[in-house]
C-alpha cells in the first residue's frame, strides 16, 4: 500500500501545504524530511484529515451523499473517524432512485447506518423506474441533494468521487471531443459540492473497506457495459494500462493542466474591470463594451468561462452566437444555449440566465404586524411595523405602507401604476424599461397589490397609494433577491 501511495504522490496536491496542515490539526509527523516519504508513511485516515483541512471543511453543517456503495460507505467512515478534527455537523442524504428492485432495502440500510452513528438522515424517494437513464437519475439525485442542503441549512454537499472516477471522466470527455475546460473534469469544489476523496485511488479505499469490515451494496448497474463509464472502466482502461502502464497518472496530469487553464480564464473573467462581471440570482452578466473590445477568439473563451461560472457549458459555436448578440443584437434579443439556459442582450449587458417564469406561482400574502415569506425562486420579502420616514424613494427595495393586507404576485401585461410624486398612471412595463430590468426577468419580478391596485414594484416604482404620514406607525416591507 505504501508503494501505491508513493506513486499517487504526483497528483495528491501541494504536499508541503499538507504537511503544515497535518501538524496544525495535531496529526503526528513522520521523521523523514521529504513530502513523498511523509505522505507514504501516513495512514489513510491521517491523509483524509489533512485533506479536509486543506479544503477548509470544518465547523459547519454538511450533507454527506451516501449511496450505500463502497465509495460513499468509506467516505462516511472516514468522516466519522476524523470528526474531532473537522467538527462538522453531518447529515446523511440518500437518494432512492427506484430503479433497482432492491433500492428500498438499500435505503433502509443507509438509514440504519446513519442512525446507529447518531447522525441525522434524509431519504429521498425519487421513483424514477427501471427505464430511467443515467442522466435523468443524476439530475434527479442532485436536485434532491440541493433541496435537502437548503432545507437543512447545510453549507456543503460532500460526495465520494475519487481519483479513478476522475481518470474515467477525463477519458470519457476526451473521446467525446471535449475542449480544455471539459478535460479539467471534476473540481475539488463545484458550488456547494465538494469532493474530499478526489486525490485518493479506488484500490486504497477498497482496502480500507476490507480492513474495517464495512458492509456496502454492490450495485449491479456498475458492471453493465451498456453504460459508457462502465465500458471504460472494465474494458478499455485495462487494455490501455497493459500498453501504457502510467496512463492513469498521465490522464490525471492532463486534468490538472486543463484545470489550471480553466482557473486562469475564470480569474480573467472576475478581475477584468472592462468585462464588469456580475453574478445574478439565476446566472450572471457581462458588459457589452468589454466583450466588443476583445472581439474574436479571446471573447469566445471569456463567454465560455462565464457560462461555466453560472453552471452550464457551451462550445465555440454557441459562444459565437452570443457574440452575435454583442455585435448587433438589440435589447431583448436572445440565443438559446440548451439545457434550460439562454443568453439575452439586456441594454448594454449580456446576461446568461436560466429559463423560467413566474406564471402559475402561488401569490404571497403580506399580513399581520411582522412576517417573512418566499415568492418565486429569487425573492424573499420581510415586513414589520415601524415609524414611516420623512420621504420614500420611488425605486427602493424597501417601502412603508399604511397597514393593509397586500398580495405579492407576478406582473400582468398592460397593468399600470401611479408613481410616487408622478403624474397620471404609467404602464408597469415602461417602469421596468426605465429601471433597466431585462425582459427575461420581468415575469419573475414581484408586484405588490393592495385594494385592487399595484402599490409597489420593488426596486422599480413605488406608487402614491397607502402612503403613511412621516412618523406614523407603518408597515415596512423589504424585498431581497435570494
Amino acid at each position: 500500500m505504501a508503494e501505491a501511495i508513493s506513486r499517487r504522490d504526483c497528483f495528491v496536491g501541494p504536499h508541503w501545504g499538507l504537511l503544515a496542515m497535518t501538524e496544525a490539526i495535531g496529526l503526528p509527523r513522520a521523521s523523514a524530511p521529504g513530502p513523498r516519504h511523509y505522505l507514504s508513511s501516513m495512514s489513510l485516515v491521517e491523509r483524509f484529515a489533512a485533506r479536509m483541512a486543506e479544503l477548509g471543511l470544518h465547523d459547519c453543517r454538511a450533507l454527506v451523499a451516501v449511496s450505500g456503495g463502497s465509495d460513499s460507505r468509506v467516505l462516511l467512515d472516514l468522516l466519522l473517524a476524523t470528526a474531532e478534527h473537522h467538527r462538522l455537523d453531518l447529515v446523511v442524504a440518500h437518494a432512492d432512485h427506484g430503479i433497482h428492485p432492491d433500492s428500498a432495502e438499500v435505503a433502509d440500510r443507509v438509514r440504519d447506518l446513519a442512525l446507529a452513528a447518531g447522525l441525522k438522515v434524509e431519504i429521498g424517494q425519487l421513483g424514477l423506474g427501471s427505464a430511467a437513464s443515467e442522466t435523468v437519475a443524476r439530475e434527479a439525485r442532485y436536485a434532491f441533494l440541493d433541496r435537502v442542503r437548503r432545507e437543512r441549512g447545510a453549507e456543503w454537499i460532500i460526495a465520494a468521487h475519487h481519483a479513478d472516477d476522475q481518470v474515467e471522466t477525463v477519458l470519457m470527455r476526451a473521446l467525446k471531443g471535449s475542449g480544455p475546460a471539459g478535460l479539467a473534469a471534476m473540481a475539488d469544489r463545484d458550488g456547494a459540492l465538494v469532493r474530499p476523496l478526489l486525490p485518493f485511488r479506488r484500490a486504497e479505499l477498497e482496502e480500507h473497506a476490507r480492513e474495517r469490515g464495512l458492509a456496502f451494496w454492490d450495485d449491479p448497474a456498475n458492471r453493465d457495459p451498456r453504460f459508457l463509464r462502465n465500458w471504460l472502466r472494465h474494458d478499455l482502461l485495462p487494455v490501455l494500462r497493459g500498453r501504457l502502464p502510467e496512463v492513469e497518472e498521465d490522464l490525471l496530469r492532463l486534468s490538472r493542466q486543463a484545470a489550471a487553464d480553466r482557473t486562469g480564464w475564470d480569474q480573467l473573467l472576475r478581475t477584468t474591470a472592462a468585462l464588469d462581471w456580475r453574478p445574478e440570482a439565476q446566472g450572471g452578466s457581462l458588459a457589452v463594451a468589454g466583450l466588443l473590445a476583445w472581439d474574436g477568439p479571446l471573447a469566445i473563451r471569456v463567454i465560455s468561462a462565464a457560462a461555466r461560472r453560472v453552471g452550464t457549458t457551451i462550445g465555440a459555436t454557441r459562444a459565437g452566437a452570443v457574440m452575435g448578440l454583442v455585435r448587433s443584437g438589440s435589447s431583448g434579443s436572445i440565443v438559446q444555449l440548451g439545457e434550460g439556459w439562454r443568453a439575452e442582450r439586456a441594454f448594454d449587458r449580456i446576461r446568461l440566465v436560466r429559463e423560467g417564469s413566474a406564471a402559475g406561482l402561488a401569490p404571497l400574502v403580506i399580513h399581520g404586524s411582522a412576517g417573512s415569506g418566499i415568492w418565486g425562486t429569487e425573492w424573499q420579502l420581510d415586513w414589520r411595523l415601524e415609524a414611516a420616514p420623512v420621504q420614500q424613494a420611488r425605486d427602493a427595495m424597501a417601502a412603508w405602507f399604511i397597514p393593509e393586507a397586500m398580495t405579492v404576485r407576478g406582473w400582468l401585461a398592460g397593468e399600470r401604476i401611479r408613481p410616487l410624486r408622478g403624474r397620471g398612471r404609467r404602464l408597469v412595463v415602461r417602469c421596468f424599461q426605465e429601471a433597466r430590468v431585462p425582459r427575461s426577468r420581468r415575469t419573475g419580478w414581484p408586484v405588490v397589490e393592495a385594494v385592487g391596485r399595484v402599490v409597489w414594484v420593488p426596486g422599480v416604482c413605488r406608487s402614491d397609494h397607502l402612503l403613511p404620514e412621516p412618523g406614523a406607525l407603518a408597515l415596512r416591507v423589504e424585498a431581497r433577491g435570494r
